[in-house]
């Protein structure tokens, strides 16, 4: 086909070849068609399994089956590849079914094995490994019901045990029979009942333990046994149902009105014990709470929050296990994770006329846990060691079990005032998983999220991380970043570039040097990304700010295309200047204060009519803003400031021939609160900025704010000749938009 070459291997499985060049395409065609003696012209050589299969359906019940050797030991190895020989072939996998099926040959090879495992005839019982997995993969039920019936199941559990592959042979007969125990809830008293719950268990074992993960051409194989393990548990409830089994009679808590109450109080009884097994099975049971009924669980925690406190809640006690998990590699804190995600996410949530379900849990959930959740990344992120105790955001941690994780490590006995960062490898695993679901949140929770993120500063506090020694953590930090990038949401966008929150990307690019690794791709990547979407506001944050250190990298065209990109939009805003008549020019960068104020509530308004109400006010508009140019030639003398500042203010080089920024911003700068006494996040401000001020602190001039659509401030006008002259000599300088 062109390019393709297709074909079938074994039944209901397609491949292709694809190939760049026609040409390549038909070279290769001409040698497949060499060995198979075939004609190359003919474009279709193989028998399509279709017409197989209808031969099947027509083949006559007296069509001559496969003659099988006869049963004996030196015939095992011819009996082993016949049984290998027919898996490819539709046709013959039936006939060797029904000729295996008639002759009772199965009973007799199992014969055999018991011959051949007592004269220890270790190539005998290799053979009768491959033959008893080749009848498995004939994926034939008549089979199957021979092969698992009390009498041939052990011993074909034993066939299975001589893999050829290993130097010595499992001992599952030993675990089946010794080691596994049927454990009864109630007594069984039905002898076919107890038979058939036996049969399943060993049916499942050897689907999930012996048999080898089946390769790309044998996943269709078994698609039969799966089915006989479905049927065999329909028919253990069928007969559960039919002898009058209650299990309401056993078990009446289970069933009782108040039964999710009971189940859940329990939960965080056993939860509290130290024995891990116990714990482990609690875990297990939330888990089976969780995928039965999400819902069931959330009106419970919904109900539980009304009587009880914060620190005792449902959700917060798993969030609680999961942050305290002791296992090196967090096993539990993983599977935890994946039911909170579970219970937060809005797609399995319901919606009636009266209520919505999404709008009344999440409200719940970020009032009353995600303080909890995100704790321990408030607390390895910093910025004093006076903050262990309260995270820094002013609420006490609920409980001590999270500085058993080295949480302590990175902030007891410090004594720098700047951000730190955690190097214990399970804190740091414990923080990625805790991304991991902030991530989810972004992507589902719009309107609870963006407040929680922008009321707290998250992303800041998030980015500290970038500094790492673990990539996998870095790479978390910016890949929260990057989901929030990618939603293109202006608000995100102007809380980015006002808190200045590209630095520590931009800083962990340059660190990582000419490394080609994946923190390099991801970067990149997240650049190439508002590039290819043209976001406007950040291509200008970034070139006005930082494409001085990025234009030497030029193994890709990302920053080049982030330039062109912000001159074209520099140039489109100059012709649309140049259309607007002069006397109207100086007027054109005005906007009411209150038109502001109306657009922010104007989309609180919307999302709570989408969501429900709000969790967290809304974030408080800066004095910034307010502080707005009222013409145009203050604009344009704060405009010249900052160039002649730029000049000055260029990122130094490194030791190691990078950049380093070295701009003063404060977490305060990014929520709109004058930064006067902030302290600088990545260094302090060079001295020609700092005009004898104090190292850690800038005064801040009032910020400039660009009209909607347009680009922050930065557009050079050519008819101003008066201004550009005025501009050599003009000593005064502006601090960057945004600081």
């Amino acid at each position: 086909q062109d390019t393709l070459i297709v074909w079938s291997e074994a039944e209901n499985y397609d491949l292709a070849l694809s190939f760049q060049e026609k040409a390549g395409c038909d070279e290769i065609w001409e040698k497949i068609c060499q060995v198979q003696g075939k004609d190359p012209s003919v474009e279709v050589t193989q028998d399509l399994i279709e017409s197989e299969e209808e031969h099947i359906e027509e083949m006559p019940e007296t069509s001559p089956l496969i003659d099988l050797p006869t049963c004996e030991l030196n015939k095992l190895e011819e009996i082993a590849d016949l049984v290998t020989s027919v898996l490819s072939s539709p046709i013959r996998r039936e006939k060797l079914a029904l000729a295996l099926e008639n002759e009772g040959y199965i009973k007799k090879l199992l014969q055999l094995f018991q011959v051949c495992e007592n004269l220890e005839n270790t190539e005998g019982l290799h053979h009768l490994y491959e033959i008893i997995r080749g009848i498995l993969f004939l994926n034939k039920a008549t089979l199957f019901e021979v092969m698992f019936s009390d009498e041939c199941i052990m011993d074909v559990v034993g066939c299975l045990e001589y893999d050829p592959s290993l130097a010595q042979p499992k001992r599952h007969r030993e675990f089946l029979t010794k080691t596994a125990k049927f454990k009864e809830v109630i007594p069984i008293t039905d002898s076919e009942l107890r038979q058939k719950i036996h049969q399943t268990y060993r049916v499942q074992y050897i689907q999930d333990i012996i048999l080898p993960t089946p390769s790309v051409f044998e996943e269709n194989f078994l698609s039969t046994l799966t089915s006989f393990i479905f049927f065999n548990k329909v028919e253990i409830v069928s007969m559960l149902q039919v002898s009058g089994f209650q299990l309401r009679a056993a078990v009446p808590a289970l069933w009782c009105q108040s039964a999710p109450c009971t189940g859940t109080r329990a939960l965080k009884l056993l939860w509290g014990m130290d024995d891990l097994q116990v714990r482990s099975a609690a875990t297990d049971i939330f888990s089976y709470l969780v995928e039965f009924s999400p819902s069931m669980v959330r009106e419970f925690v919904m109900q539980e929050a009304q009587q009880s406190d914060d620190d005792i809640l449902l959700i917060n006690v798993v969030i609680e296990q999961m942050i305290c998990d002791t296992d090196p590699e967090l096993g539990g804190a993983v599977q935890l994770m994946g039911l909170l995600r579970t219970l937060i996410d809005p797609e399995n949530m319901l919606a009636t006329a009266n209520k919505t379900e999404k709008s009344e849990f999440l409200n719940f959930f970020y009032n009353h846990c995600m303080h909890v959740l995100t704790a321990p990344l408030l607390a390895n992120t910093a910025q004093d060691k006076g903050d262990k105790g309260t995270g820094l955001l002013g609420f006490s941690l609920p409980f001590e079990g999270l500085w058993c994780l080295g949480v302590t490590d990175a902030v007891v006995g410090s004594t720098k005032s700047n951000t730190i960062c955690p190097d214990n490898y399970q804190t740091a695993q414990l923080l990625a998983l805790i991304l991991e679901l902030l991530t989810f949140c972004v992507e589902h929770h719009t309107y609870h999220i963006k407040n929680y993120i922008m009321n707290k500063d998250l992303l800041r506090r998030v980015l500290v991380l970038m500094n790492s020694k673990h990539t996998f953590l870095a790479l978390c930090a910016l890949r929260f970043m990057r989901r929030i990038i990618g939603l293109k949401d202006e608000f995100y966008n102007r809380y980015i570039t006002k808190g200045n929150l590209f630095e520590p990307v931009i800083n962990a690019l340059l660190d990582n040097g000419t490394r080609y690794n994946l923190l390099n791709s991801a970067v990149i990547e997240l650049f190439e990304f508002i590039r290819v979407e043209d976001i406007k506001s950040l291509i200008a944050h970034i070139v006005e700010n930082f494409y001085n250190a990025l234009e030497s990298i030029e193994y890709v065209q990302t920053f080049k295309g982030l330039k062109t990109k912000y001159e074209q939009e520099k140039d489109r805003q100059t012709q649309k200047l140049n259309s607007v008549p002069s006397i109207l020019r100086s007027n054109r960068f005005r906007r009411d204060a209150r038109a502001l104020e109306e657009d922010e509530e104007m989309w609180f308004n919307e999302d709570e009519e989408e969501e429900g109400e709000a969790v967290v006010p809304p974030v408080e508009k800066s004095k910034q803003e307010d502080d707005f140019p009222d013409s145009y030639e203050k604009f344009m003398e704060t405009k010249k400031a900052k160039e002649s500042e730029d000049k000055e203010n260029l990122p130094k080089r490194t030791s190691a021939g990078g950049f380093k920024f070295t701009f003063s911003h404060s977490a305060s700068a990014a929520n709109g609160a004058n930064g006067a006494n902030s302290k600088s996040v990545a260094a302090q401000t060079s001295p020609a900025s700092s005009n004898g001020s104090s190292s850690k602190s800038t005064a801040l001039a009032p910020a400039v704010t660009a009209p909607k659509g347009s680009l922050v401030g930065l557009v050079d006008y050519p008819d101003d000749e008066d201004d550009d002259e005025e501009e050599e000599t003009s000593p005064r300088k502006r601090p960057r938009l945004g600081s």
